[in-house]
C-alpha cells in the first residue's frame, strides 16, 4: 500500500487554505479564500469558502497551511479530507495572537 491517498481513490479536487479553527477532535475547519471578479463594477472582492476537514492524527493547528482533498461524507458537514500540512505556524506567535485578542483594553 505505498500509493498516496489520491492515487488510491482517483482524481477528485483538492484545494490550499489555512486552518481557522481546531478545537473539534480530528475534525478542522478550513478557510479557502478567492477572489471574484464583480459583473457590473468589475472591482475585485474578497470572498471566502469554509470547508470542514477530517484530520485523524490531530495534527493541525490553527494558522497552519493545509491541502484538503474532497472526500466522502464523514458527517452532516465534514466532505473533505486532510492531505498534508503545507506549512506550520510556531506556537508561539498564535499563542501573543490569542492574547492579543482576548486582552481587554483598561480604561
Amino acid at each position: 500500500m505505498s500509493e498516496t491517498v489520491e492515487e488510491e481513490r482517483g482524481q477528485r479536487r483538492t484545494e490550499v487554505g489555512v486552518v481557522t479553527s481546531d478545537k473539534m477532535d480530528k475534525t478542522r475547519r478550513v478557510e479557502i479564500p478567492r477572489l471574484v471578479k464583480h459583473p457590473q463594477y468589475g472591482k475585485y472582492i474578497r470572498r471566502r469558502t469554509i470547508c470542514h476537514v477530517h484530520d485523524e492524527a490531530n495534527v493541525s493547528h490553527t494558522g497552519d497551511t493545509v491541502e484538503i482533498m474532497e472526500s466522502r461524507p464523514y458527517s452532516k458537514t465534514k466532505h473533505w479530507l486532510l492531505l498534508k500540512v503545507v506549512k506550520k505556524v510556531a506556537s508561539a506567535t498564535i499563542a501573543t495572537a490569542e492574547a492579543q485578542t482576548t486582552a481587554a483594553p483598561t480604561a
